[in-house]
């Protein structure tokens, strides 16, 4: 998302240039920086939808993206393109993603016609259980203290992920497809405004650790507006990494002093913060994990998601459920309702979904993710929607026991906390293999600790563990224990008609991610929006509690009337982050990002047609 807000060159697949006029940035622009090499990419405009052949990429970020096409046109598959642009990503948006961070990874392959998918979330350490979080007089601690400190530090899964990525999927080596990366790090890129907003954002916390400061903060004050953010320690890592592997970060010296600063870290004079409890055994243990993917029929189309330690893929999938449900019941269809009805429903299906997964879903034996996504629990659940009045919040969990008449109700739990951060990208190949892969290290700027001398943020992955049970009484599937993961709320999602890929869509935004994700599903699949629409539309997110509307919604007559209906909204201005690829043949593919949101981001094809 780095782009200068001056007059950029778009240069197409053809060589052909044209100007794009932008606005300019209302903010102190930097001089222009002789100190050091030109930065990647600051010619690159930002397209939100572009259509065509030989492969797709979407991102938050123009320079990213970019490297996934190059990736696409040299000859590399989806997955090679995918641990590219990721790789990429967190050297341009570092606040989201990278090294320090973990997430999911979902593929189709084309030549198998299945879908599978890598789990590297983060974990914790072998001596975390389940009162680790809370004081001695059994009260939980603070949130905020333990984001910022090395105890929310889980063992990041990501250097894993690409590595099992290019092993089952990919064509090129981990060294080939990381020196973009490698290459973005060391030249740097051009702060735009958001990046500037971020980076001020965070630098009360980032003041709190030195080795963050010296490269988020150079002369204790951010990079202004169209300077030149450079980060060679970072450049130095992906070197690593190329040269010597995974090994470099799980068995060694990266890994060393990643645990070295998580149980100590190194903080401003007078400045103490909590110690974690990694060890370097923690970190040699690191596996990816298989698992079949989530999956359900929605409409004669097939939903693939992430399962468990996810609840993206099952509370995507229960939220389509519910508004065929819906339909059922009142015998209109989605695709007729207006904005503000198509709202109603949407949000009641997606706050019976989130008590659902507060209940049901963590890092635990037994999960019932099959029941969670079938339509009979669906329909059951059903018996609570009146079309005419929103429920009272919290919604009542169900029980997916298998046994689906009566209309059941079970008890309710508070809200948990969730964090914002994160990225997701989706790629398709000219062979018609896709990956949609959601990445993060969950607050902007995850930890705020930066290993020192290798420029990567750490994780603050186990603050999604709840810190105590969230109800009295019910077992709380989410605590924090040995060797477990996190509950996550990533929904990289890839939809199939006939056994093809039709769309995949992912977005950030911690528990928002589940409402936009199946927003966009739901906009292409039940609405019929053109996927660039469906990626653009104001948002809601409902998550069985208070509602939140961008202003869009919350400030106009749909917001009035949702209100009139019984919904409690509250204005956020922005809500996800998200990429989609629509497949209109099996050669010629939309991709579409976010046209505002965020600074927008960066949809591009091989071939532009």
């Amino acid at each position: 998302m780095r782009t200068p807000a001056t007059v950029l060159a778009l240069v197409t697949a053809g060589g052909v240039a044209a100007a794009l006029a932008l606005p300019a940035s209302a903010a102190p622009q930097a001089p222009p920086d002789r100190t050091g090499p030109p930065p990647v990419g600051h010619e690159l405009p930002k397209v939100p939808v572009m259509t065509g052949g030989g492969g797709a990429v979407a991102s938050v970020d123009p320079v990213a993206s970019q490297v996934g096409i190059d990736v696409l046109r040299r000859g590399g598959n989806a997955a090679d393109a995918a641990v590219a642009t990721a790789a990429a990503v967190a050297a341009v948006e570092p606040y989201s993603s990278g090294i320090g961070g973990g997430g999911f990874f979902v593929h189709y392959d084309a030549r198998s016609k299945k879908v599978t998918t890598i789990d590297g979330r983060e974990t914790a350490p072998a001596t975390f259980h389940e009162k680790v979080f809370l004081r001695s007089d059994g009260t939980p601690m603070d949130f905020n203290t333990v984001v910022n400190s090395g105890l929310s530090v889980g063992v990041p899964g990501t250097p894993a992920t690409w590595e099992a990525a290019l092993r089952s999927h990919g064509t090129m080596s981990l060294n080939r497809v990381l020196k973009p990366a490698e290459e973005i790090a060391r030249k740097g890129f051009v702060v735009d405004e958001t990046f500037h907003q971020d980076t001020l954002d965070n630098a009360t916390r980032f003041a709190l650790f030195p080795a963050t400061a010296a490269i988020y903060l150079p002369g204790g004050s951010p990079v202004p507006v169209g300077g030149i953010q450079r980060n060679p320690d970072l450049a130095k890592a992906y070197r690593e990494l190329r040269t010597h592997g995974t090994k470099a970060l799980y068995t060694g010296r990266m890994g060393r002093d990643l645990v070295k600063e998580v149980r100590n870290p190194s903080t401003a004079p007078g400045v103490t913060v909590p110690k974690g409890q990694l060890t370097t055994a923690d970190v040699a243990a690191y596996t990816v994990r298989r698992k079949a993917p989530t999956h359900s029929e929605h409409k004669g189309f097939d939903v693939y998601g992430m399962d468990t330690p996810s609840s993206g893929g099952i509370a995507v999938s229960q939220i389509l459920n519910l508004l065929e449900s819906f339909e059922q019941r009142t015998g209109r269809t989605v695709k007729e309702l207006s904005e503000a009805e198509y709202l109603h429903w949407f949000s009641e299906a997606s706050a019976m979904a989130f008590a659902d997964r507060n209940r049901w879903v963590g890092d635990v034996p037994g999960v019932p993710t099959r029941e969670l996504t079938s339509q009979a629990f669906a329909d059951e659940r059903a018996c609570l929607f009146d079309p005419n009045r929103a429920q009272l919040r919290p919604i009542p969990f169900g029980s997916p026991d298998g046994s689906y008449a009566a209309c059941s109700r079970g008890g309710t739990t508070r809200l948990p906390h969730d964090g914002q951060s994160t990225t997701s990208l989706t790629v398709a190949d000219r062979w018609g293999d896709v990956v949609t892969y959601t990445l993060t290290i969950e607050q902007y700027g995850g930890s705020g600790i930066v290993v020192p001398g290798w420029g990567f943020l750490l994780n603050n992955e186990l603050t999604d563990f709840n810190f105590a049970p969230l109800a009295p009484g019910v077992p709380d599937p989410n605590l924090p224990g040995p060797g477990k993961r996190p509950r996550s709320s990533m929904a990289p999602s890839i939809v199939l008609k006939g056994g093809k890929p039709y769309l995949t869509a992912g977005s950030p935004g911690g528990a928002t991610i589940i409402t936009t994700v199946a927003q966009v599903v739901a906009g292409v699949v039940d609405r019929g929006l053109p996927v660039g629409d469906a990626v653009a539309v104001p948002r809601l997110s409902s998550r069985n509690g208070t509602e939140e509307a961008e202003d869009a919604i919350f400030t106009t007559a749909i917001g009035a009337e949702l209100r009139a209906k019984g919904h409690v909204l509250r204005q956020r201005p922005v809500i996800g982050n998200a990429t989609a690829i629509r497949s209109l043949s099996p050669s010629r593919w939309t991709a579409a990002a976010e046209p505002v949101r965020r600074g927008g981001g960066s949809a591009m094809v091989v071939h532009p047609r």
